[in-house]
Formats: C-alpha cells, structure tokens, sequence
C-alpha cells in the first residue's frame, strides 16, 4: 500500500472503467476483454492502484487520527484479500483535492473512495442532510443501527442512485470548543458566531440567535485564530487532531450526551465499484463492514480523550445532559426537523424512518 502521494491524473483508468461498465459485449479472450472498443486488458489480471481522499491529518496504521488509520487499515486489508490485485493511495489533509470537491469527484467516477462527512454533500444529495440532524441520534449504537433498518435501506438506494456506495458506516459525537464561555445551554450562542457543521445544525442555532459559519471542520483552528469564530462544533476526533485547545477556553464534551451525532462513512464512487470483478467488490464491503466496530470504538475513545487533553492544556470542560439535551431538542423538532419534512413527502418519510429507531 502506497500512502501520502503526489496527487497524478487516472484518466486512463477511469476511461477503461467507464467503458467496461458501459460496453454491452465483452468477452476475456487471452488475457484481454474483446468488446465493442476493441482489446482492453482484464481487469482480473492487471493491477489496479485506487485512491482514497479525506480532509483530515495523516497518520499511521497505529498512529494519528483514527479516522486516517481507518482508511489505511481498510487498504491494508482489502491489498491482502485480493492478493495484491487491488493497491491503494491515501491522501490525507485534503492532499489529493479540496475538501468539499471529493463528493461530486466520486459521483462522477473521478475520485474512488472518501472519508467524507454526510452533511457536507447535502446541497448535492438531500438525503445526505440527515447525516447531521441535531438531536436526532444520540448514541452509537442508534446510529449503527440505521444501517439494517429501513432508514439505512432507504438511505443506501438514494445515495447509490446518485453514485455513491456506503463501504463503512462511521458515526461521531461532537462537542463544542469556544472562545469565551461554555456553549451549553440555548442561551449561551445568543450574539455569537459559531461552526455548526450542517445546514440543519445551522438552523438550529441561528433560532437560537447565533450567527452561523459554514467553514469544513479543517478550516475552523484558523477562523478561531482569527476571530472570524467565536464557537465551533465539530467531532470529538476533530477537536483533538486539530489542535483547537489551543484557541479555546472552554469545551462542551461529548462524552455524555451530546446535540451532535455525525455520520461520517468511507464512501466509494459506484461507477468505479461497478467496474470491478465480482471477488473484488466483495472483499471491499467484507472489509468495509469489519472496520465499523473498530470506528465505533475509537470514536468513542476520542470523547473520553478530548475532554482529559483540554482539561489539560487548562480549558474548562463541561458536560450536556438530558435537561440539557431537552432544550435543544425542542428547538432542533421546530427549525431543522420540520423544514427538513417540508421539503417532499419523500423526505418526511426518511425523516420519520431515522425517527423510529430508538
């Protein structure tokens, strides 16, 4: 497995698995695909180097953001499931290309995989908004449990219509780092500027009477620096690995409740799953699905972690519970979760699917 490297074009590649998917003949003749194009070289029999892409700082097998170790751990061992058929390069730190520009690159077959977060393709992929609803999940396992449920069913046909497939489902609770003095209560965004991490998010707080940034989770150290953020919500992991103590004074954790549950899913482009073998595809999701304990676990971890490294460095830590959690979510059901069932039947029924499952 080849990791952190020099961003360089595919077009050849991605050329021969568009027209592999797309040819209506094709036939392997020794050891090429005879098809309507012409000769092409089995995919079965040749290597084939694929790309993954995510915002966040690299790291190791073992070492650095779990999130990072997640996607080469999933390279690692779909490069031994196939025998080495199928290699892999990671870009991390939005190496390979902007943060925002991975989904639309996987939709059109331009990038392979990406850990991305769901709610950042939202203005893409509606249904991508749930990804981020405040209080609508409020644990891991409520999350996990989407995936075998209908609003998981439902979720992956829309998404697949769309050209991306779920490899593996990652959840995440976030807290809030600020500034100045703990956002806890609704009370306390009124008149200041904060990183919400979603439109629906965004929503709620703006009721709440906070001006609202739309900033990726990589961009807030800096616009805290600035000023530019007075508060900011992102994942447990996030706080940690970019280093956001060191622009804070306190921090609303995650490690007991929590307004903010992100799903966050390795997502490869259809069309390029599409194209491949059907021994292959089936070692990507064997691997995908096997690494979501592991995600579970670490996110975990990271909650606990974030609120001893910030206590630490000499912020004040404090934490939301149900009281809390009440009040939000009494704004959260009359701002994100209504506009977001006003837009279409269709997207009422989804909302009411991730609803039912406790």
């Amino acid at each position: 497995m080849s990791t952190d490297q020099t961003p360089n074009t595919a077009l050849s590649r991605r050329a021969l698995l568009g027209g592999m998917a797309a040819s209506p003949i094709a036939l392997t003749l020794g050891g090429t695909v005879l098809s309507a194009g012409g000769l092409l070289p089995t995919r079965a029999q040749a290597q084939t180097t694929l790309k993954i892409s995510h915002q966040f700082p690299g790291g190791t097998l073992t070492e650095g953001d779990f999130r990072d170790r997640l996607c080469r751990k999933f390279a690692a061992q779909v490069e031994a499931e196939t025998k080495g058929a199928l290699k892999f390069e990671v870009y991390p730190a939005s190496s390979l290309m902007k943060t925002v520009a991975q989904l639309q690159a996987l939709r059109k077959g331009a990038l392979d995989f990406t850990l991305y977060p769901m709610p950042y393709g939202g203005g893409e992929i509606p249904e991508m908004n749930l990804g981020l609803m405040p209080c609508l999940v409020t644990s891991y396992e409520q999350g996990l449990a989407w995936k075998k449920k209908p609003i998981g069913e439902a979720l992956t046909k829309a998404l697949e219509a769309k050209g991306v497939k779920i490899l593996t489902w990652v959840w995440q609770a976030g807290g809030v780092a600020a500034r100045g003095t703990p956002v806890l209560h609704p009370a306390d965004v009124k008149g200041i500027k904060i990183r919400g991490g979603s439109r629906e998010m965004d929503m709620m707080f703006k009721a709440a009477g906070a001006a609202v940034s739309s900033i990726p989770s990589n961009e807030i150290y800096a616009g805290m620096q600035t000023g530019n953020l007075d508060a900011a919500v992102t994942s447990s992991t996030s706080l940690i690995s970019f280093k956001l103590e060191e622009q804070s004074k306190s921090l609303t954790a995650a490690r007991q409740k929590s307004f903010w549950y992100m799903l966050e899913p390795l997502m490869m482009s259809k069309t390029v799953f599409d194209g491949l073998p059907a021994a292959q595809q089936k070692a990507l999701l064997t691997v995908g699905e096997s690494l979501e304990p592991f995600g579970m676990e670490e996110a975990r971890k990271d909650d606990q972690r974030v609120a001893e490294i910030y206590a630490k460095a000499g912020v004040k830590v404090v934490d939301m519970d149900d009281k809390v959690m009440d009040e939000w979510r009494a704004i959260a059901r009359d701002t994100a979760w209504k506009d977001f069932a006003d837009r279409s039947a269709e997207a009422a029924a989804l909302l009411k699917l991730a609803e039912d499952v406790a």
